[in-house]
């Protein structure tokens, strides 16, 4: 191995041109003949390499493999077939030293340092060669850092002056804190955004000026606000709000014909709209804007954002014309809304590869209907069929299962409450979403007829925080239990799958801030909440055994709570940290002993504890003996679930990840047929499974296909003291591989 590396590194300098070198990259050095540190030395290093020119060629663990797949090829010019493939697809012509541009680089770097707050700096670069290789040296000397003194504001009492000064309490630039020109730009962006709040719609952060006075002496500047003298008349004055008119079906074939149709005038709106496609309450919910207000910011946001979200339109556009060529301070706003088809068809099919040896299918087709009703209501109703079949060693086992759902949507852009009126005043549509959907689902053991009714809001608080309330919620479920030991033996199992009525409510909140790319730590958290046989429990009696009953059939009665956090720690560009906990508990009472087979919790899985097969861990210290079917799955009342993640590049679109996850699930009462089975805190500790393995993903951003490879280091089904089987590993032999190692093919990341 290390001769074809030695091999393949002379491999890069062989084919140089006469009297040139081949450049490997930059390094630079910070005031390395003081004794002084700089803040954030290492990340200010790091941006100053990267802002040096050339880039060398590209390389993985030190190999340069595109620059070795160029000189593979032959020689320029004279390469053919495989060759010349070779180097046009995969390689890369050698980065020379002689395109180094020292006093370029030593001026790109000197000026980035001054960005930052060092005035005073001076880079000076030079080049070391050995043996057909440069590298260049930029050596930094950035002297002391300075800090912001006093910063001036406006003095103007009246017009953009006063409202710039009347807003200076907020400014990003503070008094003792480093100069940095980035914060400067975005103090401007602030000016900017508090004028447009108060309606100056034509000022830019171009018109603003903040002058730098570095004499003061002490490392020390301050800082003067201006408005510079060139900016227009026509931005320094605040807009207000003219007419405002809707063309909500517009389309540039029919422009002078809809633009010529007679307006419909809704309070202060002029619709244009024909052929009366939306009710005019509509544009109530869509548009922020009244006539005669000052023109601001937010609602001229709020309400584009209204109109993309809403499901309805494929273009949407803003035209705000000044009345009277700017005379008059108004503007007309006409906003143009192209709607989508009314129909839409669409079609899926979906793969599935399970850890414990199912593959299968499922193929989903969906209707979609917009505009329903006129008032922009959505219908969506689909069909959808799978199967499943067990494969081991090559052929197909018991163990097939199938699937029918039909599922129909509707949903209202708005709540829908008995006797109150509530409008939203945020960027975000609320949506009152009917669902109604059917299912029928066959496994060897069991099949499963359900049929689910809801009624619910859902909305976004904002960008990061959304809320899903459904207060009513009804599903009915009837098992038919085929011959099986498992549910002879079971009777936990027999009564999670009995014919059941589950009526109650459910909510959800998810807080989700990894939209903002630019920070470094991104959190993912979601709660969710489930009661059933509440309410509908005091409205019912009992039959003659003392369950309560709805049409025969009895109700369940629980409360179901499940918490998921997680956390990505950026370490570099390349590198991200995850972690997640997941934890959930169920608490039966009344009709109950355990939860319904479907509100159970399970354990093990491609996107759980992936050392162990899908739902066949746990709960506690159990672990099922029989063999004589093919239903395993192990449910319970309470999880605990701990994963961390290392994820990390490793060339173009394809990641690694190096991996370990803990968790189990327990019964919250002892369960006879299952004995280690019940949760107790004072041995929950020592039921930990944990499994630990490596990972590659292919990542084109809208798709990411997974394949994790793990084996368990702690099995909480063996004898107390025996449980850690890290001295157990043997990747060597078959018969360990064959019993502990488990691959997951995925679609999309775990967590």
């Amino acid at each position: 191995m290390i001769s074809c590396l030695m091999i393949a590194a002379c491999s890069t300098t062989r084919h140089l041109p006469e009297g040139e070198n081949l450049y490997v990259g930059a390094s630079v050095k910070i005031n390395p003949d003081s004794s002084g540190k700089i803040k954030d030395e290492k990340g200010i290093k790091s941006v100053l390499e990267g802002k040096t020119r050339p880039l060398p060629n590209s390389s993985f663990l030190g190999f340069k493999y595109k620059l070795f797949f160029y000189n593979l090829g032959g020689e320029p010019g004279k390469e053919k077939g495989l060759g010349r493939w070779l180097r046009n697809k995969w390689g890369q012509p050698p980065v020379l030293g002689s395109q180094v541009k020292l006093k370029y680089n030593n001026d790109v770097l000197r000026s980035y340092l001054s960005t930052i707050g060092y005035l005073q700096a001076e880079v000076t670069g030079d080049t070391v060669v050995k043996n057909k290789k440069v590298k260049a040296i930029y050596t930094a000397q950035t002297g002391e850092r300075y800090k912001i003194n006093k910063v001036t504001f406006p003095k103007d009492s009246s017009g953009i002056a006063a409202n710039i000064n009347n807003n200076s309490s907020k400014s990003l630039l503070k008094a003792g804190n480093f100069y940095d020109f980035e914060t400067i730009k975005n103090e401007r962006i602030r000016i900017d955004n508090d004028l447009k709040e108060a309606g100056y719609f034509y000022f830019s952060p171009d018109f603003l000026l903040i002058q730098a006075d570095s004499t003061i002496g002490k490392n020390s500047v301050n800082l003067f606000v201006k408005v510079k003298e060139s900016t227009p008349d026509v931005s320094k004055k605040p807009y207000t709000i003219n007419n405002i008119t809707i063309y909500p079906n517009y389309n540039l074939r029919n422009d002078s014909a809809i633009k010529a149709a007679e307006p419909v005038l809704y309070k202060d709106f002029k619709i244009m709209d024909p052929k009366n496609t939306f009710k005019l309450g509509v544009f109530d919910r869509l548009v922020f804007f009244n006539k005669g207000e000052t023109y601001n910011r937010r609602d001229h946001n709020q309400s584009l954002n209204r109109m993309v979200n809403i499901g309805t339109f494929k273009f949407v556009k803003a035209d705000f014309i000044p009345v009277d060529s700017f005379k008059n301070n108004q503007l007309n706003i006409d906003f143009f809304l192209t709607p989508l088809k009314k129909n839409s068809l669409s079609f899926q099919v979906t793969g599935t590869s399970k850890s414990n040896n199912f593959v299968g299918s499922e193929v989903k087709i969906t209707q979609t209907t917009r505009n329903v009703f006129r008032g922009a209501e959505q219908l969506e109703v689909s069909a959808s069929g799978g199967f499943e079949q067990q494969i081991k060693g090559g052929q197909s086992k018991q163990g097939n299962s199938y699937s029918l759902t039909g599922q129909a949507k509707l949903s209202f852009p708005r709540f829908l409450l008995p006797f109150f009126k509530f409008n939203s005043t945020n960027a975000f549509i609320p949506r009152t979403n009917i669902l109604a959907s059917y299912q029928i689902l066959s496994r060897a053991d069991y099949s499963l007829n359900a049929i689910k009714g809801e009624f619910g809001y859902n909305w976004k608080e904002s960008i990061f925080k959304e809320h899903t309330f459904n207060p009513i919620s009804i599903n009915y479920v009837k098992a038919n239990l085929k011959d099986s030991s498992v549910l002879k033996t079971s009777p936990a199992l027999r009564n999670s799958l009995e014919n059941q009525y589950i009526i109650g409510l459910n909510y959800n909140f998810t807080y989700n801030n990894q939209v903002d790319d630019s920070r470094r730590n991104n959190v993912y958290f979601s709660a969710d909440l489930e009661t059933a046989g509440t309410v509908a429990g005091l409205l019912t009696s009992k039959n003659d055994i003392g369950k309560k009953t709805l049409f025969g059939t009895a109700l369940s009665q629980f409360i179901r709570l499940e918490g998921d956090l997680r956390n990505y720690y950026k370490l570099n560009k390349n590198m991200t940290w995850a972690n997640r906990l997941n934890v959930g508990y169920g608490y039966t009472y009344g009709n109950s002993t355990t939860l319904p087979f479907v509100r159970q919790f399970f354990a093990g899985g491609s996107s759980d504890i992936r050392a162990f097969g899908a739902r066949i861990l746990g709960p506690g210290s159990y672990i099922s003996t029989d063999n004589t079917s093919t239903f395993r799955d192990q449910g319970a009342d309470i999880k605990i679930m701990l994963n961390t993640e290392l994820r990390f590049k490793i060339v173009s679109i394809f990641y690694g990840a190096l991996f370990v996850d803990a968790g189990n699930i327990w019964t919250r009462k002892e369960d006879p047929n299952r004995p280690g089975a019940q949760f107790k805190f004072n041995s929950f500790m020592n039921e930990m499974a944990v499994g630990t393995g490596a990972g590659l993903r292919m990542d084109v951003s809208f798709f990411v296909l997974r394949l994790d490879a793990a084996f368990p280091i702690r099995k909480p089904y063996l004898p107390e003291g025996k449980r850690w089987v890290i001295n157990d590993l043997n990747f060597g032999d078959k018969a360990w591989r064959k019993e502990n190692l488990t691959f997951n093919l995925g679609i999309g990341y775990p967590f």
